[in-house]
């Protein structure tokens, strides 16, 4: 690690002043990615502007503009939301995608802000020995025709083929959640569906987000299918690894047909991909083994794959099958 500067923000306004005005300044919240970072020689600011005292950790309801949301701090830590009573009864899939990152130590350390803006464990982008668009925009992309098993199957481009590691944000964009940003220009709200982007031509710029804005919470909409929902990972191992694919979804049945259905998909692409043509698929339809998968498929026609992600399709119809039919109280055949 170079030496850099470290500064403590004693509010909301300072910490945004302080890194809008500087480019070669990071925020500082939990820490578990960027120190990382710093180690490795991935990010090299020459200022960090410690953002996790400013009492951005609180959970509570709120009045939204359409209707009540749970309003969550920037810097809740993972292991309070997802023991939160109310993230229990009315988010289940949130708690569950919460519970299946990282470790217990980890997840006593990351917060809710700097979750949401991890960056790609692709083993490229990690190691500075090698060519990484992502990383030195421009200098190539080491994943393309090389190790490949956990690349996107989904939006990815000839520029970068890496996918986005949380759980937390696959659980977000099914909730459609809102993140609450503050910039120099103030304030606003941005979908979740919205924050990250595709690679396209500058996989170096994860989120539609400018420098010096600040994560300062999330909003989770109350909804009859958000109390009906969970979250699925698969993984090499039980614990401490990240998704080959996970699916995240929540479910709202009259009788036996679909109301509405949200699913939003892990460990396929660049972001966490919310799967509308499946839902779109199934909504108005009777819950079966057979409409899920052809729902599932319909999402799939635009999959892109090779010898190594070949097997993320049938992965992630199983498992989404799986997810929505337990959801609709109901067994695989």
């Amino acid at each position: 690690m170079r030496e850099l500067d470290y500064v403590r923000a004693s509010d909301v306004e300072e910490a945004v002043a302080l890194v809008s005005g500087d480019p070669d300044a990071r925020y500082l919240g939990g820490g578990t990615n960027l120190v990382d970072h710093l180690k490795l020689g991935i990010a090299r600011p020459a200022r960090l502007v410690d953002v996790s005292r400013l009492g951005l950790d609180g959970v509570e309801e709120q009045d939204g503009s359409d209707g009540r949301v749970l309003h969550v701090g920037a810097n809740v830590r993972n292991s309070d939301l997802a023991a939160h009573p109310v993230v229990r009864s009315a988010f289940p899939v949130l708690s569950r995608a919460l519970l299946s990152g990282a470790s217990g130590q980890l997840r006593h350390q990351a917060s809710t802000g700097g979750n949401l803006l991890q960056r790609t464990r692709c083993v490229y982008f990690q190691d500075v020995s090698t060519p990484c668009n992502k990383r030195e925009p421009g200098s190539g992309c080491s994943a393309v025709g090389g190790y490949g098993r956990q690349d996107a199957v989904l939006g990815a481009s000839e520029h970068c083929v890496a996918t986005h590691p949380s759980d937390m944000a696959v659980a977000m964009a099914a909730l459609d959640a809102v993140v609450v940003v503050r910039g120099p220009q103030g304030e606003r709200r941005v979908p979740v569906r919205e924050l990250h982007r595709l690679p396209g031509d500058r996989p170096d710029v994860d989120t539609t987000l400018e420098h010096g804005d600040l994560v300062t919470g999330v909003e989770l909409p109350f909804t009859d299918a958000a109390r009906c929902s969970t979250y699925l990972k698969v993984r090499d191992r039980a614990s401490y690894a990240f998704a080959l694919v996970s699916v995240a979804a929540a479910l709202e049945l009259e009788g036996d047909v679909v109301r509405e259905v949200r699913i939003a998909w892990g460990g396929v692409a660049h972001k966490p991909w919310r799967a509308t043509a499946a839902e779109e698929a199934l909504t108005g339809t009777t819950l079966d083994e057979d409409a899920v998968r052809a729902a599932v498929d319909a999402e799939l026609a635009a999959a892109t794959t090779t010898d190594q992600t070949a097997y993320k399709l049938p992965m992630l119809r199983g498992a989404t099958t799986r997810t929505l039919l337990r959801l609709a109280g109901k067994d695989l055949s």
